[in-house]
């Protein structure tokens, strides 16, 4: 049962001794008002300096991550509003005890000169497992993030971003197409990294404690009602003066006086009623507490020379300035005149480095925000973001650099020109396209004239002959003579000089059935023979070459490789039964069992109209003069496996595209083919690299389409590089077309139709489009290459015009013929005439040959082949 002392209500003078006891407490603390400051002045430090240190021990907790973006990123709202969660609530994984400005997950936004934007997280460390599960999936790689050590710069600027307007206000909703960093990348695209060029933006995000919120919230319903009163009060005021003026106006007068009746006072005025204030409109995007965040907007500028980083800092200022709408991002502190009290000076420059060394979050009161007013921030830039080209992303051509490829001329934003290049050990293969006279072969000139330079090897294979006379002008030097060898096949009368070249000959220690082999498959590519329409052409002239080669390979061994045999010795072969013995006889044992019972029976059993299906391409070669010279010889010098082991520059001018041109052409493609597979041989780290270049590849893939298309799939293993020009990519054979497109290290277009450069901004995913394609003038390129295994691009270049990169190295018209002189006495080159007669008595010496072989060789009698 409660007592009666507890259940009565308290007396009157219980009542006054608590007054009592206030007040006299209050003037205690009234006439002792130092203590409690002494005491406060006590305190007040030791709490900062145990904040400061535990905050100090909570930053060296954090990680640092790196959002890398493939070339597709394309998220969509609600990935990027999924980010914003995960970046809240990992910015909550700290210890207990850790202050709250620690608990904040940082973008960091940092541009060097080296790289366009790189986009970083940092964060608790107990946080990583959740930063590292991005929900952009594959569209982003996540990687630890190194370790930032920059130099000191001598002039460094540094800003502090707030939210102005209303604080209940949002920022403007910035669509994703163009990407809203869009504007920030272009602020920091001229960067240069060796004037020490840096420019970063953080931005911090801290979720919202309870009680700020509700504290900010009851402050701004507190302004919204009073502001209410005041209108109220401010309408009531309005109707009183209105009521009276009334009253007291003409029109009330003349009204007295009309009907005699005094205006009896004042009239009732109803003053206006102060209309609750809604709370959702009065608050805007504090009203709810889902997903709304403070953050913190720090920049920071440098470079070591004057000027540059207060220009960066305003050009970061305006890419922050899309992001105003309502409410806006202004830069923190007061201008004076040209001075500007903000971050970069006493007393807030200590706060600003402490927070940005420690990733502290410290955000001002007006700085609330929603995520999805952050969109732009909470992710890396996505396909819809151009970015620019920067030293690091493509290195700058070097002179004689073996390590460098030269690409183009690249004009940066703030318009300074560079050339570029690419890695030469990453450039595999490459396709230029573009219609006639639009900078693709002079492209491929340049290159080849720095690969000749650096003292590179290389093949130029031009159909035309054009290309020999513009390159020679920057080729004529001392030190690259003895390395250039010229084969022109476009004979201008008897007196010219051509090289040589037996396709069946041994002197060079090529393997046997490797000539055969490239031989035959020469021919069946340019006449279209396969096992379906033409067998019997195969089996005749496959055998044919295995006798010869066979003959060649004795005649080397004695030591006579002047009596070699040359293609034009297949017809004697078929047609001169005492020839064909003294060939068979001499070849032995060379030969293996399947051929000589094939010579023994099925050949004795062929009528003779079977032959010329075989003979007639070798009389059309045989009928030209240049090509029966560059044929003819049997000990013929031109080898390209030992151009490719000695770096030679070899220049190879075929005559057209006429049926023997085309013969010819798919004879040295294939050959080519077999010297490249031959460098099996050789250790991988021992193969010299070797560029071939095939200009017009319609021409080229007409006479040899699978041997083109098998270059482009094989040579990559035996370190040789194919670098192929044609005006229309649809015209190539399809074999080729898809070899080239997928593995195509580096993919060029001039200007052409809509139709042809449409095939290859296909690949590109039509960005850019055949319209800005077809736009382009003349030398200039869109070019996708690789660099460190990434695709950078398509970028728009303009191509090396050879009288502007290599100007030092033109040479005058006496060191050309110089130049064309030594070129041919390097390639053996001898007068048409000289070599159509060795030729022509070839046949003599073959035979002669043969003839004093002993026949025991091969234990058989000569009739068993006639």
């Amino acid at each position: 049962m409660d007592s009666p002392a507890l259940s009565r209500p308290m007396a009157a003078p219980d009542v006054v001794d608590v007054f009592t006891g206030l007040f006299d407490v209050a003037r205690w603390l009234t006439d002792h008002w130092y203590l409690p400051l002494v005491i406060g002045g006590a305190v007040w430090p030791l709490a900062a300096f145990l904040l400061r240190h535990l905050s100090a021990l909570a930053s060296r907790q954090r990680m640092a991550l790196e959002l890398v973006p493939v070339r597709t990123f394309d998220p969509s709202p609600e990935e990027i509003f999924r980010q914003g969660v995960q970046f809240a609530r990992a910015s909550t994984s700290m210890p207990w005890w850790a202050p709250r400005r620690t608990k904040a997950v940082r973008i960091r936004l940092r541009a060097d000169g080296t790289s366009a934007l790189t986009y970083r997280i940092e964060g608790p460390a107990g946080g990583q497992r959740l930063l590292s599960m991005t929900p952009f999936g594959p569209g982003v790689r996540v990687r630890k993030a190194a370790a930032i050590s920059d130099k000191p710069r001598r002039h460094e600027v540094r800003a502090e971003f707030l939210m102005r307007g209303q604080p209940v206000e949002s920022l403007r909703d910035v669509p994703l197409e163009p990407d809203p960093l869009q504007p920030l990348v272009d602020a920091v695209s001229d960067l240069r990294a060796d004037v020490g060029d840096l420019a970063e933006v953080l931005v911090d995000i801290q979720r919202a404690p309870k009680w700020a919120l509700r504290a900010r919230r009851a402050h701004i319903m507190a302004n919204a009602r009073r502001r209410e009163r005041r209108e109220s009060q401010r309408a009531a005021g309005w109707v009183r003066r209105d009521a009276a003026a009334v009253d007291d106006s003409f029109t009330s007068h003349l009204r007295s006086v009309a009907t005699g009746r005094e205006t009896s006072g004042k009239r009732m005025v109803m003053p206006p009623v102060p209309q609750r204030v809604d709370r959702e409109q009065a608050l805007g995007k504090l009203a709810s507490d889902d997903q709304l965040v403070r953050v913190q907007i720090l920049v920071m500028c440098a470079s070591d020379m004057e000027g540059r980083a207060e220009a960066r800092l305003s050009q970061v200022q305006a890419g922050l300035d899309v992001f105003g709408g309502r409410a806006r991002l202004a830069m923190r502190g007061l201008r004076i005149g040209p001075w500007r009290l903000g971050a970069d000076r006493w007393p807030s420059r200590r706060g600003f480095e402490r927070r940005w060394q420690l990733g502290h979050c410290q955000a001002p009161a007006q700085n609330w925000v929603r995520l999805e007013e952050l969109t732009g921030f909470l992710k890396p830039p996505t396909r819809h973001c151009r970015l620019p080209l920067m030293a690091g992303d493509l290195p700058t051509y070097q002179f004689k650099n073996p390590a460098l490829l030269l690409q183009g001329i690249y004009r940066g934003p703030d318009g300074r020109e560079r050339l570029v290049a690419t890695h030469a050990k990453e450039t595999l293969f490459e396709l230029g396209m573009g219609k006639a006279g639009g900078g693709k072969t002079e492209r491929a000139l340049a290159q080849a004239i720095g690969v000749a330079h650096a003292g590179g090897g290389l093949l130029f294979m031009d159909p035309h002959r054009d290309s020999w006379p513009r390159a020679a002008r920057f080729l004529a030097h001392a030190d690259l003579m003895d390395r250039i060898a010229l084969v022109d096949l476009n004979g201008g009368g008897p007196n010219s000089a051509v090289s040589s070249w037996n396709p069946i000959g041994m002197h060079h220690g090529q393997s046997a059935h490797e000539v055969v082999e490239a031989t035959l498959d020469g021919f069946a590519t340019a006449l279209g023979w396969d096992d379906t329409s033409a067998p019997r052409a195969i089996a005749i002239f496959g055998a044919a070459l295995r006798v010869l080669v066979a003959v060649n390979q004795r005649a080397c061994l004695a030591g006579q490789p002047e009596a070699q045999a040359t293609l034009f010795q297949v017809r004697p072969l078929l047609q001169d039964p005492v020839f064909r013995a003294g060939a068979l006889l001499t070849a032995g044992d060379l030969l293996d069992e399947d051929t000589l019972s094939w010579w023994q029976g099925i050949f004795l059993t062929l009528p003779a109209d079977a032959f010329g299906v075989v003979l007639n391409p070798i009389a059309r070669l045989a009928v030209n003069p240049v090509s029966r010279a560059f044929l003819g010889r049997p000990d013929g010098v031109y080898n390209i496996r030992a151009a490719m082991d000695r770096q030679m520059v070899v220049w190879v001018c075929t005559a057209g595209n006429g049926p023997t041109d085309r013969l010819l052409t798919a004879l040295l493609a294939r050959d080519l083919l077999r010297a490249g597979r031959s460098r099996r041989d050789t250790p991988e780290n021992q193969r010299a690299e070797f560029r071939v270049y095939f200009d017009e590849l319609i021409t080229l893939t007409g006479a040899a389409p699978e041997t083109i298309a098998a270059m482009f799939e094989d040579f990559r293993k035996y370190r040789i590089r194919v670098h192929g020009m044609t005006q229309l990519l649809p015209r190539l054979p399809g074999a080729v077309r898809m070899s080239l497109t997928q593995n195509a290290s580096t993919l060029a277009t001039t200007a052409g139709s809509h139709a042809a450069v449409e095939t290859i901004t296909a690949e590109w995913g039509h960005s850019p489009s055949a319209d800005q394609v077809m736009a382009l003038d003349r030398y200039e390129h869109y070019i996708s290459l690789t660099i460190h295994g990434r695709r950078v691009g398509p970028v728009r270049i303009t191509g090396p015009y050879l009288d502007r990169v290599f100007a030092k190295q033109a040479t005058s018209p006496a060191d050309v013929q110089a130049l064309e002189r030594s070129a041919r006495r390097v390639a053996d080159a001898l007068p048409l005439t000289q070599l159509t007669g060795i030729a022509a008595s070839q046949l003599a010496r073959v035979r002669t040959f043969v003839n004093a072989q002993p026949t025991a060789a091969s234990g058989q009698d000569e009739r068993d082949y006639q």
